[in-house]
């Protein structure tokens, strides 16, 4: 198909057909990275820039492993070896980034709406690899992957997004693809940590989580981001260890064969149990793999789009 989008910002922009077409790729590419030789040559020539103006390992990570497997060249860049701690703006340091021409660039930023900025004035694909509270696509779009996987498709699903959902990009862009890939979604986390807009989002949300992890296929957990909150959210954490960690007597209460995922880093024993983060209910390092999958898609979609239009 033609690939009808520059730039990935939020997966609002997608389409079921588009979603469906990123995760068939990314399940070609899986077969890619389970050969000894793991490289095409793809993207030979192409060359990707890597923003990234928060830390970052898995997502960082698997954009450059994703594009040197397609053999593209990538080129890090960290906001403390760039030009903005010396003052310059945004807009400056990504138009010296085009200048060099590059075919993409992945960029993480503190800033809601940081992604959607530099992709208004870029004439390059930009993916967004998680602005502030607001979108992160690409760990969406893995997420659904690792589902995908074990189940066939998510469609009738029931999945359960818990914990710190008011600070959760990851958790914005899940809810709106996992319902667009026909998935029953449910949320659950103390009432200072929901956004003051989740009425809006049109899905079931509980205070309670032995309730909500009732009959439930997959348990996302998020992590407890303490940086972005204000004080007074969050008292104590060990009452909301208590309260909302996912434990293997909870799992029992979900239905048969329920899973759990974690987009990491996982505060252990907070958010999830230690045992069921390393039980074969856990499918943490199988969302990693997913990540170089879906991320290899991306790059080649996103990279060879006008190629393929002409």
């Amino acid at each position: 198909m033609t690939w009808p989008h520059k730039d990935l910002l939020d997966v609002t922009q997608l389409s079921r057909a588009d979603a469906l077409e990123i995760l068939r790729a990314a399940k070609s590419f899986q077969e890619i990275n389970s050969r000894p030789v793991k490289k095409v040559p793809i993207l030979k020539g192409k060359s990707v820039i890597l923003f990234f103006a928060e830390p970052s390992t898995r997502t960082k990570t698997s954009f450059d492993v994703a594009g040197k497997r397609l053999s593209a060249d990538t080129f890090s860049l960290a906001k403390s070896g760039s030009s903005l701690v010396k003052g310059e703006s945004l807009k400056d340091t990504v138009l010296t980034l085009q200048a060099m021409k590059p075919d993409g660039i992945v960029m993480r930023h503190n800033m809601s709406g940081a992604a959607q900025f530099i992709a208004e004035r870029l004439d390059c694909a930009v993916i967004n690899a998680g602005d502030g509270w607001h979108a992160h696509p690409t760990q969406a779009l893995l997420d659904a992957f690792t589902l995908t996987e074990r189940w066939g498709g998510v469609e009738g699903k029931t999945v359960l997004i818990l914990g710190d959902v008011a600070h959760s990009r990851v958790a914005r862009s899940n809810v709106h693809l996992l319902r667009l890939l026909g998935a029953n979604v449910r949320l659950c986390g103390p009432r200072t940590l929901m956004p003051h807009a989740v009425k809006s989002w049109n899905v079931p949300v509980f205070n309670d989580l032995d309730e909500a992890v009732r009959g439930v296929d997959a348990v996302m957990c998020l992590r407890l981001q303490l940086e972005r909150q204000q004080a007074g959210l969050l008292p104590d954490v060990r009452e909301y260890s208590r309260r909302y960690c996912m434990n293997m007597a909870r799992l029992a209460k979900a239905a048969r064969n329920c899973v759990v995922l974690h987009p990491g880093p996982i505060n252990r024993g907070w958010e999830i149990a230690s045992d069921l983060a390393d039980a074969p209910e856990s499918l943490i390092l199988d969302q990693v793999s997913s990540g170089v999958d879906v991320r290899m898609a991306l790059l080649h979609l996103y990279l060879t789009r006008k190629e393929r239009k002409e």
